[in-house]
């Protein structure tokens, strides 16, 4: 599901800044990452941070996390806001990660005034639909394990009716 995750956020989070990066592949060209930091816009700038984030792991990751928390305490801007949430959201993250970043952008898509507006609402339903379908995930895990617990019962059973063949 994580793999799922990472293919899917990077083509969404790209559409949602399609006027900003027109024509850019969101892929790991580097040309199209020196498209974006020429950009200078407040998603092309989120984007390159996503982009750096999402190649980090373990401690890196967490301490990026820490730096992202901390830059929000010291100035709650919608850019500070939106750079936290897409660093909880980066692949690998935990649920509470992910509610996490679903809280934090609430108010920048809730408000339609900022430059960040349509990104928050992108990476909002990336998460909501991310919930819905580990949700799923689970449900459907339980219910395999129920067959399987049945099946090594009716499996298992000594002196049970002979089947017919």
């Amino acid at each position: 599901m994580k793999v799922w995750r990472t293919l899917a956020l990077l083509p969404l989070l790209a559409l949602a800044a399609c006027g900003a990066l027109r024509g850019i592949d969101a892929g790991d060209d580097p040309a199209a990452v020196a498209d974006i930091r020429g950009d200078g816009t407040e998603v092309g700038k989120a984007l390159l941070y996503y982009a750096r984030a999402r190649k980090l792991a373990g401690p890196e990751l967490a301490r990026e996390q820490e730096a992202a928390r901390r830059a929000l305490a010291r100035a709650r801007t919608d850019g500070n806001r939106v750079r936290y949430a897409l660093v909880l959201a980066v692949p690998g993250a935990t649920a509470q990660d992910e509610g996490r970043a679903l809280e934090l952008l609430e108010p920048v898509a809730r408000t339609g005034d900022s430059a960040l507006h349509g990104l928050a609402l992108l990476v909002t339903a990336f998460l909501q639909e991310q919930r819905r379908l580990d949700g799923n995930v689970q449900n459907l895990q339980q219910k395999l394990d129920a067959l399987l617990t049945l099946e090594r019962s009716m499996t298992g059973r000594e002196g049970g009716p002979e089947r017919k063949r």
